[in-house]
């Protein structure tokens, strides 16, 4: 087994803010290099990248912004080849990018489905198919999921849309996991819960299409929607909970010897169940493995 626990070159999907943005400062203070995928730096997100800037200079380490659209094959395959140039090699790709909708599932469109899909499972894909020729080739690296513990945990309404593409690309990262692993890249998907400070989600979800429709539900279900967040803060957020945690763990994931990191590693403070449950799906898909003979698949921490 390789020890991790050295310097290595990240690249953020989805940094300008929350998750992401956290994600990108604590793995810089663990001694790391950091590109920040950020869309349209120049325009909508140059404050997010002038903070990123004034916090490499202000804390003496390495992070920067480069162009990252996850919709743009072109852009990620620019973004990576960015990376290449200047640092020679890719060692770990974080996937955070992603965008959240609020209401009633019957009120979004086919249209707006395919766009949060395009973001939250097309984006993770075109990422790898930009990175994993260079981890393929350098014979190591580490993909980290961000994902969301209504995978499997409490699974609220008037999320469907959102939480329909978190279990997609819970599913494409766990069977990528046992694709990559004999070319040496770990996997490792982090499962935050529902955090309702600390990021713009509920702030800049997105809303359904169909406005007379969504009006239908509304008429039904108000105020139970509209204070959704307020619900979940409410009810199960402890009052220290802090988005900070999952970045830290990202950080500690990353310093972990090759083959020892966890699949999963929950950082879910309302403790909606996803925990329990993934430890049984989990240990299922390991004993299935044994059982066809794909034992050298799995690492240590493929199940509880």
């Amino acid at each position: 087994m390789r020890n991790d626990d050295t310097e290595k070159v990240i690249l953020v999907s989805g940094a300008s803010s929350g998750i992401g943005a956290l994600s990108v400062r604590a793995l810089a203070l663990a001694g790391h290099t950091v590109y920040a995928g950020i869309r349209q730096i120049a325009t909508r997100n140059a404050t997010a990248v002038a903070g990123l800037e004034r916090y490499g200079t202000d804390h003496q380490v390495d992070v920067q912004a480069v162009e990252l659209d996850v919709t743009s094959q072109d852009s990620a395959d620019a973004a990576d080849d960015r990376i290449l140039t200047e640092r020679g090699r890719l060692d770990v790709v974080v996937h955070n990018a992603g965008h959240m909708v609020l209401g009633a599932a019957g009120a979004f469109t086919t249209e707006q489905l395919a766009d949060l899909y395009d973001v939250n499972v097309l984006g993770t894909q075109r990422v790898n198919r930009a990175a994993l020729p260079k981890l393929r080739e350098q014979g190591s690296g580490l993909l980290v999921w961000i994902g969301g513990s209504s995978t499997r945990g409490g699974c609220a309404p008037f999320l469907a849309p959102y939480f329909a593409a978190k279990a997609a690309m819970d599913a494409l990262a766990v069977s990528c996991a046992a694709e990559v692993l004999p070319f040496g890249i770990d996997t490792a998907i982090v499962v935050p819960g529902a955090f309702t400070t600390g990021t713009d989600h509920f702030a800049n979800a997105g809303a359904p299409a169909d406005a007379e429709c969504a009006e239908v539900y509304d008429q039904r279900h108000r105020p139970l929607r509209g204070d959704l967040g307020k619900r979940l803060a409410a009810a199960l957020i402890p009052p220290d909970a802090d988005v900070t945690e999952v970045a830290e763990a990202v950080a500690r994931l990353v310093a972990m010897t090759h083959g020892t990191r966890p699949l999963r590693t929950h950082m879910d403070p309302s403790r909606d169940g996803t925990e329990v449950v993934s430890a049984v799906a989990d240990r299922l898909r390991a004993d299935f493995f044994r059982r066809i003979g794909l034992d050298s698949l799995l690492t240590a921490g493929s199940s509880l």
